[in-house]
């Protein structure tokens, strides 16, 4: 309210978060230094996001505790548009992947853009259904693959090995070939002729490793 001629009327002017126009971000994220950002960039910029508003990191994707994206999100605002250009770009965990969606979409209210899949967008409207709800069952069909796809490679993984140990494949590290003077010295050591740290300088092997591979073998007899 405010005092027009000595009355009260109504103020008409918009609040601050009426005033404030929607923005819409870039995300942009590579795994390595050595890795480039350029295309997800130039696909970021020819969508319409502006330079000064895309936020790029150089850091894995296991977890969203990465520092530009942290600053990013403080940076959303009820109504602005988060624009990536793959989906794998947010993250690798799709688990992850949605309940950070969640979080952007339902708690912020921000809409979501993933540019290499239209699906994705929870600004549209398809067929009576909103973006959003359609976003949300393709991201869980694609947790459900994902972790599908995971169970399967872990047990390709381990028919591999269960086949590879059938067939007499070792693994691990394979063992220190012992010196040939080894037998001789670790007489003398059994004996008790020399020291463990002289007979291991003799062998040219750590101590440790000496004393390891002595307490394997049986008293020397003639």
């Amino acid at each position: 309210m405010e005092l027009v001629g000595g009355q009260r009327v109504a103020d008409d002017r918009p609040d601050k978060d009426e005033r404030r126009k929607e923005k819409m971000y870039g995300y942009a994220r590579v795994s390595s230094r050595d890795q480039n950002l350029a295309r997800q960039i130039d696909a970021l910029r020819s969508y319409g996001v502006e330079q000064r508003r895309i936020f790029t990191d150089k850091a894995s994707g296991k977890d969203f505790q990465r520092p530009s994206y942290q600053r990013l999100v403080r940076r959303l605002h009820r109504g602005d548009t988060l624009v990536v250009k793959s989906i794998d770009r947010l993250g690798r965990n799709y688990d992850e992947i949605l309940e950070e969606w969640r979080h952007i979409t339902k708690v912020a209210q921000v809409h979501i853009v993933v540019i290499d899949m239209p699906l994705l967008d929870t600004r549209c409207t398809r067929d009576g259904l909103t973006g959003a709800f359609i976003a949300d069952m393709v991201l869980q069909l694609l947790s459900y693959i994902a972790q599908v796809e995971r169970e399967n490679i872990h047990q390709r993984q381990a028919e591999g090995i269960a086949a590879a140990r059938a067939r007499g494949v070792r693994f691990g590290r394979p063992r220190a070939k012992r010196p040939e003077m080894f037998e001789q010295v670790c007489r003398a050591y059994q004996e008790g002729r020399i020291s463990g740290t002289a007979a291991a300088e003799a062998c040219g092997i750590p101590r440790s490793t000496f004393l390891r591979w002595a307490n394997e073998e049986r008293p020397f007899t003639d």
